[in-house]
């Protein structure tokens, strides 16, 4: 369709339909809202996870199927509320699940939120954004289109851009739907394996933490950041990845100007 029917087309749109576009969107936003209002986003720390480590794991012993379809879920939901420590999400599920169930159970999840988002934008944003966009972003867009299983493995596989970002603007640039899931589903597995692994090599750590707390002495209380878990070297290497995945697009603009 040609800007200028894209630009008719949104003048046109009764303001009812506009209004009923927004509805995902604000339903996004009012989880999230709640989720700040609540306080949730606070109460969600290592210290905690180590205190209830033991009463978690029974649970998941005596029903694993179950608790890992409830873990799948609430990492969905965290990830379509763009959930702020989703890190510390992805290495508890490693530490209570262990590596392989605990990767399936993220990427997952994550991809399902990930589509969530991205299907809120697409349906609320997408043709506004396109309407009213000049002629050079609309080029980029194409362009961003014509690669877009290049662009979104580098963009999945590089730690470079925020999460939730990424599952906006593909959305908005018309990147199709079942490029962004495969591409999403592929490129978040070695981040996702990196922090899940971090996790079972904790198990030990979570040991100490939950003596300390119940004594109330150090390490209980002691920030546990990502940069705690992830080393520069696994960064880079994410970033070496990313920029592999470009490869396809420079040969393409290499033979075009050839």
């Amino acid at each position: 369709m040609s800007q200028s029917a894209d630009k008719q087309r949104v003048r046109s749109e009764p303001p009812r339909s506009s209004l009923r576009r927004m509805i995902p969107l604000g339903l996004l936003a009012l989880a999230i809202v709640a989720l700040f209002a609540s306080g949730l986003h606070r109460q969600l720390s290592f210290d905690r996870i180590a205190m209830h480590y033991g009463t978690l794991a029974g649970l998941i012993g005596d029903r694993p199927l179950l608790s890992a379809l409830v873990a799948m879920l609430a990492y969905a939901l965290a990830t379509a509320v763009s959930f702020p420590a989703a890190w510390l999400l992805t290495v508890s599920t490693g530490l209570l699940f262990g590596w392989m169930a605990g990767g399936v159970i993220v990427v997952l999840g994550a991809t399902s939120g990930a589509c969530i988002l991205y299907l809120a934008a697409r349906y609320a944003l997408a043709d506004f954004f396109r309407a009213r966009a000049g002629n050079v972003l609309n080029r980029m867009a194409d362009g961003f289109r014509s690669d877009a299983t290049s662009y979104m493995l580098f963009l999945r596989l590089a730690p470079v851009f925020p999460f939730t970002l990424v599952n906006v603007v593909p959305a908005i640039l018309g990147v199709p739907f079942i490029t962004f899931v495969w591409t999403t589903f592929v490129g978040i597995i070695p981040g996702v394996m990196a922090y899940v692994f971090a996790g079972v090599g904790l198990r030990s750590i979570v040991a100490e933490r939950a003596e300390a707390c119940r004594a109330g002495i150090a390490p209980c209380g002691e920030t546990l950041g990502p940069g705690d878990l992830i080393t520069p070297q696994i960064l880079i290497a994410f970033a070496a990845l990313g920029v592999v995945s470009l490869i396809p697009v420079v040969l393409k603009r290499m033979r075009r100007a050839a």
